[in-house]
């Protein structure tokens, strides 16, 4: 029992640790190479990966345009981003601006052979499997590939999380000790005083039964 209870407390861990990690902001030190719209498929199974249109844009649609940001990383390796508003869903980005980032992102493209470093914010996942992308919410220019970004925002969010965590934990164990362990003390006591009440009335009862007896022949 124990085995399964730990068991069902590592998958809620990881089921929230995923969804934290798919949902806060990361950074990524890239090199623009470009910026393109595609028409995307929105009834395939990573459907739930993409973002509602546009503020003002036409809902309900089967496909539609999605705007994107080629980059490459400081190791070489190509890493792409789509360019969606996240309006007043989830997760709560706020971001309604994804034209002037295209632009953005465009204007600081760059060459190998002139390279200009950016820091790209986003979240979510890249999977050439399902064919999801991370959504991009900022762009800003780096001093080069080996600038150091430190996420403040995760430190202070997570910091705080594991503070109402912590605080939670402590009233459900102090509302245990001082409310449900008596009351299991209780129930157990009472168990006990029953039983031993049972007993006691069995061996009366057998110590009845044995005045019926006959007494040994001599």
């Amino acid at each position: 029992m124990r085995f399964v209870k730990w068991i069902l407390l590592l998958l809620v861990v990881s089921v929230f640790g995923a969804f934290l990690h798919y949902t806060l902001p990361q950074r990524d030190i890239v090199r623009v190479t470009g910026t393109e719209v595609r028409r995307i498929d929105l009834e395939g199974e990573n459907s739930i990966f993409w973002a509602a249109p546009d503020l003002g844009g036409t809902q309900g649609l089967s496909s539609r345009d999605v705007r994107f940001i080629n980059t490459v990383r400081t190791n070489g390796r190509p890493s792409v981003y789509r360019n969606e508003d996240t309006g007043w869903g989830w997760p709560p980005y706020f971001k309604l601006d994804s034209s002037n980032l295209q632009v953005e992102a465009e204007d600081l493209s760059s060459s190998s052979a002139a390279p200009q470093w950016v820091a790209i914010t986003h979240y979510g996942w890249r999977s050439e499997f399902l064919s999801i992308f991370p959504n991009a919410v900022g762009v800003r220019p780096v001093d080069g590939p080996d600038a150091t970004l430190i996420p403040w925002f995760n430190i202070v969010f997570l910091t705080l999380l594991a503070a109402v965590f912590w605080a939670i934990g402590v009233r459900i164990l102090r509302f245990r000790r001082n409310r449900i362990d008596p009351v299991i003390e209780d129930a157990s006591e009472a168990f006990e005083d029953f039983g031993d009440a049972v007993d006691e009335r069995r061996r009366g009862f057998r110590a009845w039964l044995d005045t019926w007896k006959g007494k040994p022949r001599k």
